[in-house]
């Protein structure tokens, strides 16, 4: 009963620091955006990923976790979606087209922040993968931690925010057919990337061991990736909606989807193949990413 009750003040103390970081890191981004002045709305969005960045970063150094920064993947685009359409007044930006991308990144902002909330236990709680970082880079970790677990992917957060600009305050172009696949697309990836969460939690929370391999898992072997990276490209397909002359912030959602084949894909395949028994012979039958028929 102790060590429940030792757990749920750690938990609760972590949870503590981390909403205490990201006000702080907001009032920083606030601050930020103010000092450029009269800069683009664009611009302004850049400085405060930075300062707010760098202000989790420092949580995080302080309180010797890097995992503080995981909320801000899903936490950081929502701040942006809001800030684009507070300063969207008198633009000419089609409501219709603004309510449906700020409804759906609000789903999607707190469906993964909750998912992320569900299964951090506190500042004792390390992702696997940022303490073999720590383990393999000593003690240049704390350039490591900045430079790779928190500034690189808080550009690809900005890179795929870019889309929201269009989207939200520069298109003039009216509701169209192409909205409507954009809505499609978000609103697909949101729930595939749901259900492939609730399947994986109630799959490891039996604790049988194994592969997971049954619902969306049979047709990818990442399917919660698989649909992260389309909810960026629905983004896009709404900035091309909006303004087919923004047609270069594909860059974002090609990040996001480079990020995820190349790192965050490899790493899980790693960890899979030491853990999971029968792993190699579910890479054989099932697709590492898009989703596809199995072979027998």
């Amino acid at each position: 009963m102790e060590n429940v009750s030792w757990l749920q003040y750690e938990r609760t103390r972590g949870f503590a620091l981390c909403a205490a970081a990201y006000l702080l890191a907001l009032i920083a981004a606030v601050f930020a955006g103010a000092i450029t002045g009269d800069s683009s709305p664009v611009t302004i969005a850049f400085a405060g990923i930075i300062a707010s960045t760098l202000v989790i970063y420092a949580f995080a150094r302080f309180t010797g976790n890097a995992s503080m920064f995981d909320p801000y993947w899903s936490v950081a685009p929502l701040v942006v979606a809001v800030y684009f359409w507070l300063v969207s007044s008198g633009e000419a930006a089609v409501p219709l087209r603004q309510f449906m991308v700020i409804l759906l990144v609000v789903v999607w902002s707190i469906r993964l922040t909750l998912n992320w909330a569900g299964s951090w236990q506190g500042l004792g709680h390390e992702d696997w993968r940022y303490r073999d970082l720590r383990q393999k880079s000593g003690r240049w970790f704390w350039l490591v931690e900045l430079a790779g677990i928190e500034l690189m992917p808080a550009l690809v957060i900005f890179t795929g925010c870019l889309s929201l600009y269009p989207a939200l305050v520069a298109g003039s172009a009216g509701f169209g057919l192409l909205d409507v696949v954009a809505a499609g697309i978000t609103g697909g990836a949101i729930a595939m990337e749901a259900v492939a969460d609730r399947q994986l939690k109630a799959f490891t929370a039996g604790g049988t061991g194994g592969v997971m391999e049954k619902g969306l898992w049979a047709y990818s072997r990442h399917p919660n990736y698989f649909g992260e990276v389309m909810f960026w490209w629905g983004l896009f397909v709404f900035a091309l909606a909006a303004e087919p002359s923004y047609w270069w912030t594909f860059i974002g959602p090609l990040a996001v989807t480079v990020l995820f084949v190349t790192i965050s894909i490899p790493l899980m395949e790693q960890r899979n193949l030491k853990r999971r028994p029968g792993y190699t012979e579910y890479q054989r039958r099932t697709p590492v990413f898009f989703p596809w028929i199995r072979r027998y």
